[in-house]
């Protein structure tokens, strides 16, 4: 469980997005399907629909345990990011996460207006922690949340797509995430669900707030040099998702790939 945990987490807060594009006045469904595994092992599949109309866009994730995790682990999560579509991507006006393991439910909420955090509330609530960084007031302006940040818009599918800082808070922690032009590649393998060219960004991960100073995740995201994106282009769109994404844990490699995309 602990291993799913980590896996859904990590997936939803650093690429959970996976589609965007629309033609204005007009509503345009997506659906897109993704598998998360960690060692090669899959561990979660991951569904997403997005329904767009006009400038405003709805985002819905479901995710459950799939594979050999269900001999250790039951969990499922969902997440739900709604706002608008600017020039460079989605910008947040709110964002839903829950997950429920065991019986347990957790859920975190935040509205946003402008690019700034307006109200957050997590369920349970946190408990108190003097080695948790204070969130304040300035670590959530210009942010946007973590499902929402990671649809790019562009004028090509080239390096300039990585030349970006997304600042995002969660409704618990504000991380920001540098993102750096790698190569270009080619997507060849025939089960996934797009073959063509892709572009690969190296990602570093920088807390700001809302973590834990003690927290062996933080620091060891923090100190990874094993994090990596690959964009593919949305056809009929100026829009760019997510075709991989890459970490390296403790348990391996934890990687989202996308399989199918209608």
């Amino acid at each position: 469980m602990r291993v799913f945990r980590t896996a859904l987490a990590t997936m939803v807060l650093l690429a959970g997005s996976a589609l965007g594009g629309a033609t204005a006045h007009a509503q345009d469904l997506r659906h897109a399907s993704y598998v998360a595994s960690i060692g090669g092992i899959n561990v979660a599949n991951v569904n997403i629909r997005l329904a767009i109309e006009g400038a405003g866009y709805q985002l819905d994730l479901s995710a459950d345990v799939a594979g050999l995790a269900q001999i250790v682990a039951r969990g499922s999560g969902a997440v739900n990011s709604g706002g608008r579509i600017t020039q460079r991507g989605l910008a947040s006006d709110r964002f839903f996460l829950e997950t429920r393991s065991q019986g347990e439910r957790f859920a975190v909420e935040a509205s946003y207006s402008g690019g700034n955090t307006t109200n957050y509330a997590v369920t349970p609530g946190l408990t108190e922690d003097a080695g948790r960084v204070p969130v304040t007031a300035a670590h959530r302006r210009g942010v946007n949340d973590p499902l929402a940040a990671f649809i790019l818009r562009g004028s090509a599918l080239d390096g300039s797509l990585c030349d970006r800082q997304m600042n995002i808070f969660t409704g618990i922690e504000r991380f920001d995430i540098d993102m750096a032009f790698a190569e270009m590649q080619q997507a060849t393998s025939a089960r996934t669900g797009y073959q063509g060219p892709v572009v690969l960004c190296n990602m570093r991960y920088r807390p700001v707030s809302g973590h834990f100073t003690h927290s062996e995740i933080t620091r060891y995201l923090a100190e990874s040099q094993k994090m990596a994106i690959w964009y593919a282009p949305l056809a009929g769109t100026d829009f760019f998702i997510p075709y991989r994404v890459l970490m390296g844990t403790r348990y391996g490699d934890l990687s989202l790939v996308l399989t199918s995309l209608e």
